[in-house]
C-alpha cells in the first residue's frame, strides 16, 4: 500500500465515517497550494470553505499567532486578557456595530445568535415565555447541533436526530411574500445567509436582502445574517449584505476570522440586542482566548485595507466570466455565485458533482462536490490569475471528457 492508502486506511479504521473527504492526505500547505504525503502538488480551490480565505501558512497570522503563543493562550473568561478588548472593539468597528459575543465554531456562533434573539424577543420585545419564533430558509446550512438541524431542509443532516427544537419556521429562500405570510406577533428574528453556501452558492434575487431589511424593521424583527462563509471579503466585499447596501442587526462569523489557524467566531451587534445578556447566561471556556483574538485581530487589520475584498472581486469578474463561457454547450447547466465563490452544476450526464471532484483531484485541483451534480469554487484570495486560470484549464479538460 502507498502512503496515501495506508493513512486512509487508517483513518477509515479509527474515526467515525461522518465525512467522505477525497482521497488525498495533505502533508503541508503555502498560499493558495497543498501538497500530500507522496510529495504531489494541489492547487487548493476550496479554502476550507472559505475558512482559508487569506491562504495556507499566511505569514502575518502565523507570525501573530507564534507571538502570542509565547506569552499566553488561555485565561478562560473567569479572567481578563490583554487581547480580548482590542479584539472586540476592532471587529465591532469592522462590522459598524457596537458589542461583540466571541465563541469558536460557527455552528457555536449561529447557537448564540439563536438565544440572543430569543432572549431579546422576552426581555426588550416583551413576548411570553417559550412564544419566541424564528423565521429560516429552506436550504439553509448554519451548523449540525441539535438544535440547528432542527430547522435544517437536508434529509441527511436531519434524520435521526430527533426530537427536534421547536421555534422555527422555513419559507422559501427568495420568496418576499412567503417571508411576509410567516411572520407573527411572536416572530423574533429572520435567520438567513446572504447567499447560501451549501445549497450550491445560490445568490438571492435582487432585492430580497432589502426586502428582508425592510420587512424585519417593520415588524420589530430582527435580521440576522450569517455571514460565517460570505463574509469577511469573500464576495468582494466585507460582507455579502454590502452588495444590496444592507446592514443587518445581527452579524454571525467564523471560518475566515480565525484564519485558518484557530478556531474562531463571534456574534456582533448593538448594545441594544447583545447587552440582553448577564453573567452566567452564556459563555463558552474558550471563546476569546488570547491567541485566538491575537489571530482575529490581524484578521480585522488585513480586511481593513480593502485589498482582499478588491482582489476577490476583480478575481472573481475574471472566475464568473471564464466559467460563463462554460455553460451553453451541454456541460454546464448554470453557474452561481459572487466574488471568488462559484457553484458550478455539471451536466448529470458527465457525472457527479463526487467523480467530477476527483477528475479534478487527478489533475492536481481540489474543489467540493454538493448535491448532485455540483461543484463548489471558492479558492484562497490571495491566489494568483495564473493559478486561477490553470485551474480553470483543468475544469475544461475535465468537462471535454
Amino acid at each position: 500500500m502507498s502512503t496515501t492508502e495506508t493513512a486512509i486506511a487508517s483513518a477509515e479504521e479509527h474515526s467515525a465515517h461522518n465525512y467522505h473527504p477525497l482521497p488525498v492526505v495533505v502533508a503541508s500547505a503555502e498560499g493558495a497550494w497543498m501538497t500530500d504525503v507522496e510529495g504531489r502538488r494541489y492547487l487548493d480551490m476550496l479554502a476550507g470553505y472559505s475558512a482559508l480565505n487569506f491562504g495556507h501558512g499566511n505569514r502575518r497570522l502565523i507570525d501573530a499567532a507564534k507571538a502570542q503563543l509565547e506569552r499566553v493562550t488561555l485565561t478562560s473568561r473567569a479572567f481578563h486578557h490583554d487581547r480580548f478588548a482590542d479584539f472586540c472593539t476592532q471587529l465591532a468597528e469592522l462590522c459598524g456595530m457596537e458589542m461583540v459575543l466571541p465563541m469558536n465554531t460557527g455552528a457555536e456562533a449561529v447557537e448564540t445568535a439563536v438565544k440572543t434573539a430569543r432572549k431579546w424577543g422576552y426581555r426588550v420585545k416583551g413576548l411570553l415565555d417559550g412564544t419566541a419564533k424564528i423565521i429560516v430558509a429552506a436550504g439553509n446550512f448554519h451548523g449540525r447541533t441539535t438544535t440547528i438541524v432542527s430547522f435544517s431542509t437536508d434529509h441527511e443532516a436531519r434524520a435521526d436526530f430527533g426530537p427536534y427544537t421547536p421555534g422555527f419556521e422555513v419559507v422559501p429562500y427568495g420568496d418576499l411574500t412567503a417571508l411576509s405570510a410567516a411572520m407573527t406577533d411572536n416572530t423574533v428574528a429572520v435567520l438567513m445567509e446572504p447567499i447560501q453556501g451549501e445549497a450550491g452558492v445560490l445568490v438571492p434575487p435582487p432585492g430580497y436582502l432589502a426586502g428582508v431589511r425592510e420587512m424585519t424593521r417593520e415588524r420589530n424583527v430582527l435580521f440576522i445574517a450569517d455571514e460565517i462563509q460570505s463574509g469577511l471579503g469573500r464576495t468582494g466585499r466585507t460582507f455579502a449584505c454590502e452588495h444590496e447596501g444592507v446592514v443587518p442587526d445581527m452579524y454571525v462569523l467564523g471560518k475566515a476570522l480565525g484564519g485558518g489557524v484557530v478556531p474562531v467566531s463571534a456574534v456582533v451587534s448593538s448594545a441594544a440586542i447583545l447587552g440582553v445578556f448577564k453573567p452566567g447566561e452564556h459563555g463558552s471556556t474558550f471563546g476569546g482566548n488570547p491567541l485566538a483574538c491575537a489571530v482575529a485581530l490581524e484578521v480585522v487589520a488585513m480586511l481593513r485595507t480593502g485589498e482582499f475584498q478588491e482582489r476577490a472581486a476583480e478575481l472573481g469578474d475574471h472566475l464568473h466570466r471564464e466559467l460563463g463561457l462554460l455553460t451553453g454547450g451541454g456541460a454546464v447547466e448554470a453557474v452561481r455565485g459572487r466574488g471568488l465563490w462559484a457553484g458550478v452544476d455539471v451536466s448529470p450526464t458527465l457525472g457527479t458533482g463526487r467523480e467530477i471532484s476527483e477528475k479534478l483531484m487527478d489533475r492536481g485541483v481540489l474543489v467540493k462536490d454538493t448535491h448532485g451534480s455540483t461543484i463548489r469554487i471558492a479558492p484562497p484570495l490571495v491566489i494568483s490569475k495564473e493559478d486561477l486560470d490553470w485551474g480553470l484549464d483543468q475544469l475544461r479538460g475535465v468537462l471535454a471528457g
